[in-house]
C-alpha cells in the first residue's frame, strides 16, 4: 500500500473542494519526525495564488478531509503546513502484508507499459573502458526497477560495430595477414586499433584503402565480412567477460548494434523527405528545426545531418532509425538512454526531429538519461599513470582484490572460497553503489577507500547490515513459518520509525521509476539501515517475550528482506556472513 499516495489523493481532492479547482496537496515525507510523518505543502501555493490565507485555508482542508483510517494525528502548523502523523495500527498492517507478500507488497504498477532502456553500448574491437562503467550500471539498476515494477523492459545494447573504424581495422588486418601474423585476440585489436588509426591519420594510401575497405563491408565481399565478423566475436566474448563480473542483466539477445539498422538507413532519409523535413545544405541532406534551442552561440540554426555529400549516414540517422524500430516494431511506450550528459543536446534534437518525422507518438515518452563524469581523487580526468585509459576489467579486478584484503582483515578465519565470494560480492558492490548513490547528473570522484568503507552509505556498510539482520535468525534458530500470522506491535518509538520506513519502499521505487534516479533507492536503504540499527539498540528481539519477540523477528524479516531486494535492484549481492 503506498500509503504516500493515498494521502496525496485524499488531501489534493480536500484542498481542491476548498478552493473549488484543481490543485495538488504536494505531500512529502517529514524531514523532521517531531513535524509528524508527512507534511503537506501545497497549501500555501493555493492560498496564494487565491490570494487567501494560507492558516485559514489549512483549516478548510482539514473540515473536508478524513484520514481517520489511516492517521494518528493531523494538524496545521507555521504558515500553512499540515502535518499528518500515521497510526501505529496502519504501518503495523503494511509490515504484516510485506511480511506476507513474496514481493513485499509492492504491486505491479507499471504492467502494461513497454519501455525500452538504451545503456552500455560500448565501441566494438576495443577493450571496454571506464567510460562505459557508468552507463551500464546506471541503465541496468533502472532495467530491474522497472522490470519489478511489471513493466516489460527491453533492454537493447547499441553497440558501435559498424563504420570507418572498422575499414581502417579491417584493412590493417589485411595487411598484417599479408605479412603472416596470426590468429587475432581483444589484446591485439586494441594494438591494431591504435595503429590502424596513426596509419589513417597520417597515410593517405592507407586511409583510402580503409575506405574501399568500408565499401566492401557494406557491400557484402565475403572476406571483409568475415573478418568483421571475427572482431564483433571476439569484442563480444570480452564484453560477456566484463558484464558477468559487473553482475549487469546483459545478454547476447539484447545486442542491437549500428549494423543492425544499416539497411534501412535510405528509408530513414526518404521518410524525413515524405515528412518536408530534409534541407540540402553544401550536398548535405539536414533537418534544420525551427527552435531557438537548437540554434549555435550566435543564433545560427545547428542543423541534424542525416546524409554526407558523399552519401555517408552518421550517427543521427542510425539513431533515428533506431527510436523508430524501438517504436513501431517493439511497441515501445517509454524510451530511456542513458548516456554521457554530453550527448544531451544530441539527443534532444533526435527526439525533436522523431516527434516531427512522426517516427514517435505523442503517446512515447522519449527520455535522455545524462550522467557525469568520473574523476580521479584529485578531481581530474580517470586516467592510468600514464595518462591512458583504464581498462574495465582492470578496474574491477582491482576492486575484488582491496575488498579481498579488508575481508582477510576484518575475518581471517573465512575459509578460502568463502572468502572469496565475499570479495567479489563486495569489490564489485562497492563500485556500483558508489556509482548509483551519486546523483547520477553530478561528477564524482572515484575512491577505493571512501567506497569500501564499512561507514557510511556505502555498499559494505549495507551489506553488513543485511548480515547483521540475518545473525539474528541464525543465533534464535527461528524459523519463518513460526512467525506466520503473529502480529505486528509498535510500541516503541523506534519500532514505529523503523516500521514507517519499511512501509515506503512502493512510493520509493515508484520515484526511482519515474525520474530515472538510483540515488534515491540508496538514499532509503541506507536510511532504512540507520533506523535498522536505532531499532537493534534500544528494541531487545531474542530476549524479548513471546508476543514482542515475534513482533520484532517480524520486522527483522521485513527489513532483511527490502535491504536484499533493493540491492538487486542496484546489482548488488547480498551476502549472508561477513
Amino acid at each position: 500500500m503506498n500509503i504516500r499516495a493515498q494521502l496525496e489523493s485524499r488531501l489534493s481532492q480536500a484542498l481542491s473542494a476548498a478552493i473549488a479547482e484543481e490543485a495538488p496537496a504536494i505531500v512529502q515525507p517529514s524531514a523532521n519526525p517531531k513535524f509528524g510523518d508527512y507534511q503537506a505543502n501545497g497549501v500555501m501555493a493555493a492560498a496564494r495564488r487565491m490570494k487567501r490565507n494560507p492558516r485559514e485555508l489549512a483549516e478548510q482542508v482539514l473540515e473536508k478531509l478524513d484520514l481517520s483510517d489511516l492517521a494518528e494525528s493531523v494538524e496545521v502548523a507555521g504558515p500553512g503546513f499540515i502535518n499528518i502523523t500515521l497510526s501505529a495500527g496502519v504501518l503495523a498492517d503494511a509490515v504484516m502484508r510485506a511480511d506476507a507478500e513474496a514481493r513485499l507488497d509492492v504491486p505491479a504498477l507499471g504492467a502494461g507499459r513497454t519501455v525500452v532502456v538504451d545503456y552500455s553500448s560500448p565501441n566494438l574491437a576495443k577493450e571496454m573502458h571506464v567510460g562505459h562503467l557508468r552507463s551500464t550500471i546506471i541503465g541496468d539498476s533502472l532495467a530491474r526497477v522497472l522490470a519489478f515494477l511489471g513493466c516489460n523492459v527491453i533492454r537493447q545494447n547499441h553497440v558501435g560495430d559498424w563504420g570507418t573504424q572498422f575499414g581502417m581495422l579491417i584493412a590493417f588486418f589485411e595487411e598484417q595477414r599479408e605479412r603472416g601474423i596470426g590468429d587475432l585476440s581483444i589484446a591485439d585489436m586494441e594494438a591494431f586499433y591504435r595503429q590502424a588509426k596513426k596509419r589513417f591519420d597520417e597515410d593517405e594510401a592507407f586511409a583510402e584503402r580503409a575506405r574501399r575497405t568500408v565499401v566492401r563491408l557494406q557491400g557484402g565481399d565475403p572476406k571483409v565480412n568475415a573478418d568483421w565478423r571475427e572482431i564483433l566475436h571476439q569484442s563480444l566474448a570480452h564484453c560477456r567477460q566484463v558484464y558477468d563480473l559487473l553482475g549487469v542483466s546483459l545478454t547476447d539477445a539484447d545486442i542491437r548494434g549500428e549494423s543492425a539498422y544499416n539497411d534501412v538507413l535510405p528509408d530513414v532519409v526518404a521518410a524525413l523527405d515524405a515528412a518536408g523535413l530534409l534541407t540540402e545544405s553544401q550536398g548535405a541532406q539536414c533537418v534544420f528545426l525551427d527552435d531557438d534551442a537548437f540554434r549555435g552561440s550566435e543564433g545560427e540554426p545547428v542543423p541534424v545531418i542525416v546524409r554526407k555529400s558523399d552519401g555517408g549516414y552518421l550517427y543521427a540517422t542510425t539513431d533515428l532509425a533506431a527510436l523508430r524500430y524501438r517504436c513501431r516494431t517493439l511497441g515501445a511506450t517509454r524510451i530511456l538512454y542513458a548516456t554521457d550528459a554530453r550527448q544531451a543536446f544530441h539527443f534532444a534534437q533526435i527526439f525533436a526531429v522523431a516527434r516531427a518525422a512522426g517516427f514517435a507518438g505523442p503517446e512515447v515518452s522519449l527520455e535522455h538519461v545524462p550522467f557525469g563524469v568520473m574523476l580521479n581523487e584529485a578531481g581530474r580526468p580517470f586516467k592510468t599513470r600514464e595518462g591512458g585509459t583504464i581498462k574495465l576489467a582492470d578496474l574491477l579486478n582491482e576492486a575484488v582484490q582491496r575488498a579481498a584484503a579488508v575481508v582477510a582483515e576484518k575475518n581471517p578465519d573465512l575459509p578460502a572460497d568463502q572468502a572469496a565470494r565475499v570479495a567479489r560480492a563486495v569489490g564489485i558492490g562497492a563500485v556500483k553503489y558508489a556509482d548509483l548513490s551519486m546523483d547520477r547528473t553530478s561528477d564524482y570522484k572515484f575512491s577505493f577507500d571512501r567506497m569500501l568503507s564499512l561507514q557510511g552509505n556505502t555498499a559494505p556498510y549495507m551489506q553488513y547490515a543485511y548480515a547483521r539482520v540475518q545473525s539474528i535468525f541464525r543465533k534464535g534458530a527461528e524459523t519463518l513459518g513460526d512467525l506466520a500470522g503473529r502480529a505486528v506491535i509498535l510500541g516503541e518509538t523506534a519500532e514505529k520509525e523503523l516500521a514507517k520506513r519499511l512501509s515506503r519502499f512502493e512510493e520509493v521505487l515508484a520515484a526511482v521509476a519515474s525520474e530515472s534516479r538510483p540515488n534515491i533507492l540508496t538514499g532509503y536503504l541506507y536510511d532504512l539501515a540507520g533506523a535498522f540499527s536505532g531499532f537493534y539498540e534500544t528494541c531487545p528481539v531474542l530476549k524479548a517475550d513471546d508476543a514482542t519477540r515475534a513482533s520484532r523477528l517480524r520486522l527483522c524479516d521485513v527489513t532483511a528482506r527490502t535491504i536484499r531486494q533493493g540491492l538487486e535492484l542496484l546489482g548488488i549481492e547480498v551476502i549472508e556472513q561477513m
